[in-house]
């Protein structure tokens, strides 16, 4: 059986790396539309309060619960041991809040949050670079397990280390099984490949979901021309599911054939000025509805079972 529960980012209200997009409206407002939309869960923001009680209360009154958080990483740099203390507060706002997986992303090396930097400088790793990052990853990882019972989700994420089909085959072959994968559908495209085949080659690992679409002409030419990742969200790379290039139902397949058990997260950055949020929110919320609904599943107290 699969069970799925539907969630969305506050990247359509206010983007993290770019605060200028969305920076003035209010965290109440976002909460607010996002349970109008029809969500009941929701991820972290830079706006969102990290005292546990305060941020659960204001997730209570909107009726949305936290389904995870971007855990920004630096085990490129830290060992294992710096890593964890550096983490902590992370992880207790996360267990806090009865989170089953926690997206974590390198960041220590990334490009892609730096409108100056071309996506082509990103970094890239040796083998030797991927058996020690593994290493590192998989001790953090079954150590986050053991002690809080949270599964660390990786998230493969163009500019960063992990961006192409290889780079990501690889990562899974260099960690352990307490090394969860959040799957991203737009950041799959970006980065090359057709996001089904490659959920069905990477699902046995997969603990968490970002759903979103991309417009391919602006992704071609963010690659023809070398431009930043964040030039790329400013030119509309992403939108919503079923207002891009991708095909979902084939994703929603995978995931009943898998028995996934998990949030589907809406994660579509664009700019709120030109992309109306609740608009777009309401327009994911109904074309997954519609999608999970045609692939067998049905909705129950806001959970879709198959």
């Amino acid at each position: 059986m699969s069970k799925i529960q539907l969630a969305i980012s506050p990247l359509t209200w206010s983007n993290d790396d770019m605060p200028a997009l969305g920076g003035d409206i209010p965290l109440e407002t976002c909460l607010s539309e996002m349970r109008q939309a029809g969500f009941t869960g929701t991820e972290m923001g830079a706006k969102y309060p990290r005292d546990p009680r305060v941020l659960l209360a204001l997730l209570e009154r909107h009726g949305l619960r936290l389904a995870s958080g971007w855990c920004s990483g630096q085990l490129m740099r830290h060992d294992v041991e710096d890593e964890w203390n550096a983490i902590a507060g992370h992880v207790a706002l996360m267990r806090a809040a009865g989170v089953k997986a926690m997206v974590y992303g390198e960041v220590s090396n990334t490009v892609h949050g730096d409108i100056t930097q071309k996506l082509s400088s990103r970094v890239r790793l040796s083998d030797e670079e991927f058996k020690r990052y593994g290493m590192r990853l998989t001790a953090l990882a079954e150590r986050l397990l053991r002690e809080h019972g949270i599964r660390l989700a990786f998230h493969h994420h163009v500019g960063t280390i992990i961006e192409t089909r290889h780079d990501l085959l690889r990562f899974l072959e260099t960690t352990g099984d307490a090394v969860g994968l959040t799957f991203d559908s737009g950041h799959a495209a970006f980065g090359g490949s057709d996001p089904a085949k490659l959920l069905r080659e990477v699902a046995s690992r997969v603990a968490h979901v970002h759903f979103k679409d991309v417009r391919q002409a602006v992704i071609d030419r963010t690659r023809d021309e070398d431009r930043s990742f964040l030039d790329s969200v400013l030119a509309g790379a992403f939108t919503v599911p079923g207002d891009g290039a991708i095909a979902f139902e084939p994703l929603v397949a995978v995931l009943k054939q898998y028995g996934y058990e998990g949030w589907v997260v809406v994660e579509a950055e664009q700019d709120p000025a030109v992309a109306h949020p609740l608009t777009y929110a309401r327009l994911a919320h109904r074309n997954i509805a519609d999608m999970l609904a045609a692939g067998g599943y049905a909705a129950r107290d806001g959970v879709w079972e198959a």
